[in-house]
């Protein structure tokens, strides 16, 4: 006899087998339930690599990514969904931080490219401007400032939130879909 809250086996497997279903197919009840109940498991596993707001910038880019991306549901086929998503929010928030200490603002010491910035000629310097221009134009109204600030002043993240009077929370999540509209709009005039 069993326990009234175990199901049978093979009652069980047929709740798996429609929970994975509803959860490759991003049934929103399915994500709703999920992020209640594995929000501790992708805070611990983000809070080891990263703290504060870039902690919280991962953590929402791992449901952001679950709910909207099909093909990072369909990764996972089946075995202990906590581990698996444990090491999914780990591996973002390690990228992310790999990012981060790549980073290098505009306004960063001519010296450090050998003084190539102040030798420049007004041309590359006036494309380089044009171009910037075009890109905020694509950019919505909101986030124009915020790529002012980051990527053209080149303050840090602190001192452009302050600047702006937002959150850096806000802020940097503002600045990490600007990257990656930057990064699509830089490939796309590669083509």
């Amino acid at each position: 006899m069993t326990p009234e809250n175990v199901a049978p086996p093979s009652s069980r497997r047929r709740t798996e087998d429609r929970w994975l279903a509803d959860f490759h197919r991003g049934d929103r009840d399915t994500f709703e339930t999920l992020y209640r109940e594995y929000f501790a498991t992708v805070d611990g596993a983000v809070a080891r690599v990263l703290a504060g707001a870039d902690k919280e910038t991962v953590i929402h880019d791992v449901f952001c990514q679950l709910m909207m991306r099909a093909e990072v549901r369909s990764a996972f086929r089946g075995g202990s969904f906590g581990a698996w998503l444990g090491t999914l929010a780990r591996n973002r928030a390690v990228d992310f931080h790999r990012r981060r200490k790549l980073e290098q603002p505009m306004g960063a010491d001519p010296e450090a490219f050998g003084g190539a910035l102040e030798t420049q000629s007004f041309e590359p310097k006036a494309e380089a401007r044009l171009l910037i221009e075009r890109f905020s134009r694509t950019l919505p109204e909101k986030w124009q400032r915020v790529f002012e600030k980051r990527f053209v002043e080149g303050l840090d993240q602190l001192e452009a939130a302050t600047a702006l009077d937002m959150s850096r929370t806000t802020l940097a999540y503002q600045e990490y879909r600007i990257r990656r509209l930057l990064r699509r709009f830089v490939l796309q005039g590669r083509s």
